[in-house]
């Protein structure tokens, strides 16, 4: 594979998985399942705009718990809050009697109960646990968590079947375990910057990744794009949590 290829790859990744520009890609267009590899990748841009918002608002003097807020809210922008309607959804379904009605919950872009709960839970988890932190939440601590936890979903995308034979799910499926590489170097080097905190945070991707998946592969019966969305924010709300106790 062409240098240039690979950076169209990971030019799709950063189309699909945030708001921001890439230009436009040559014909033939790489599909997403080629972009995979690059997604844990996205998470180092993604972090790096959380960290950016909340160090220089705390530099200015703002407090912490404003600075935490905004920076939060500069990542759900940046993803243009792509994994907080999974989320949404992934908790609407729940309420369904079987996996049809289920997945025909996630497709209604209604919002219910469940979903505005686990919205609130998840929003404010995070913003505590970073404004708890202060200025023990270095650039360090976002890249990772944004690295760890698209790679738990790209984990999820790997691992778990197609729940149906439509959708984002379906067209990234096909990936390969070579795809979890590059986001697993990258891992193991922020995790080296980190520290020995880094350890309960990743612990906490797993686990609650694992949860995730386990739970669409029994009420689904595999992964769709909004529980690979439902992947990454709880395994990165958790990852917050956890930095926040141990840090």
């Amino acid at each position: 594979m062409t240098p240039p290829r690979r950076l169209d790859e990971a030019r799709l990744a950063l189309m699909l998985l945030t708001v921001i520009p890439a230009g436009r890609l040559k014909e033939p267009a790489p599909s997403l399942a080629d972009a995979a590899w690059a997604y844990p990748l996205v998470g180092i841009v993604t972090g790096t705009v959380g960290w950016a918002v909340f160090a220089g608002l705390t530099a200015a003097g703002a407090a912490s718990v404003l600075a935490a807020l905004l920076a939060v809210g500069a990542v759900v922008a940046v993803t243009g809050g792509l994994h907080h309607d999974g989320l949404a959804d992934f908790a609407d379904a729940l309420g369904g009697r079987d996996a049809a009605r289920r997945l025909e919950i996630m497709r209604d872009s209604r919002i219910g109960t469940y979903g505005v709960l686990a919205l609130i839970f998840a929003v404010t988890l995070s913003v505590v646990s970073v404004s708890g932190l202060g200025g023990r939440a270095g650039w360090s601590e976002f890249a990772l968590i944004g690295t760890g936890s698209r790679l738990a979903m790209l984990a999820a995308l790997v691992h778990l079947p197609r729940a149906r034979t439509d959708g984002l799910g379906h067209h990234a499926s096909g990936v390969k375990n070579a795809s979890l590489l590059p986001g697993g170097v990258a891992l193991v080097g922020l995790a080296l910057l980190t520290g020995t905190a880094t350890l309960p945070a990743l612990a906490a991707i797993a686990l609650s990744a694992l949860a995730v998946s386990l739970a669409a592969r029994r009420l689904l019966g595999g992964q769709t794009g909004d529980v690979l969305g439902t992947v990454q924010l709880t395994s990165e709300v958790t990852a917050w949590v956890a930095f926040a106790v141990v840090l």
